[in-house]
């Protein structure tokens, strides 16, 4: 008779199903791990969606009136622009009359600068033919008007003080006592002058009974010696210092013509 009872498995078929098991047991365990880190990381995730779901719909309301505001604030901003480009719209045109104006004044200035620096040359190399007198007179203006800083004010300044000095010598008969360097006579003495505007002059030593016409020539003032109209200047000095009635007296005078020079006594 045979019995129903199972027979107890071989210590192989054991060791073996336990090598089986422990692998299924070890997966399913790291699934198990897996799904709840899963469903953790979802519920954080949805808790601070909510959250935020939760924030924006509270502070939405707020935020939207600050944008309305801003809006209203930027419209406002606007039109104080527009109304402020319209008052200055005169002024904006007057500033740029006046700019355009300073510009064109400034090249007229520099223009007219350039033009003071060719007078100012010009006048430096007159200033050998003028009368000895007037060139004394002006020797301030002159050493002014050759500073090389010197601005354009005051250049203009030095340069019409030469002109207005030339000018108003020229219109005038000058007679006074002078102290002179003239060439071939021994050293600087006083002279009695008379000058006929910058055209020519006299210079009279009484005491030695010698007259020199002076005039401008091509190595600036020139004393050329008259003796022989000692007394006709004599007369004129006379005339000059109310000693003696007015008249005509013929004394030597140059005149100077464009290619030539000579002397002539009326």
């Amino acid at each position: 008779m045979k019995s129903n009872m199972p027979r107890p498995a071989s210590p192989r078929t054991s060791l073996l199903l336990s090598l089986l098991l422990v692998p299924f047991g070890a997966r399913a365990a790291d699934s198990i791990d897996s799904v709840e880190k899963a469903a953790t990381e979802w519920v954080k995730t949805r808790a601070e969606t909510t959250r935020l779901e939760s924030d924006w719909a509270s502070q939405r309301p707020l935020l939207e009136s600050m944008a309305g505001a801003l809006t209203e604030r930027a419209q406002s901003t606007e039109e104080k622009r527009d109304h402020l480009k319209a008052q200055t719209a005169k002024d904006r045109e007057e500033i740029e009359v006046a700019q355009a104006k300073n510009q064109e004044l400034s090249v007229g200035l520099l223009a007219a600068d350039a033009r003071l620096a060719a007078l100012k040359t010009q006048l430096v190399q007159l200033r050998p033919s003028l009368p000895p007198r007037l060139s004394d007179a002006l020797e301030l203006a002159y050493r002014s008007l050759t500073t090389p800083d010197l601005g354009t004010s005051e250049r203009m300044q030095a340069t019409m003080t030469v002109l207005n000095r030339c000018v108003q010598f020229n219109r005038l008969v000058t007679c006074d006592d002078e102290v002179l360097t003239i060439e071939g006579e021994p050293g600087p003495r006083s002279f009695e002058v008379v000058y006929w505007g910058l055209s020519h002059g006299y210079a009279l030593d009484r005491t030695a009974k010698k007259v020199w016409l002076g005039s401008p020539g091509p190595k600036g003032w020139q004393w050329e010696s008259h003796p022989e109209a000692t007394p006709k200047v004599i007369e004129l000095i006379a005339v000059c210092k109310d000693k003696a009635e007015p008249e005509f007296v013929p004394v030597p005078a140059r005149l100077v013509h464009s290619t030539s020079s000579q002397a002539n006594n009326p």
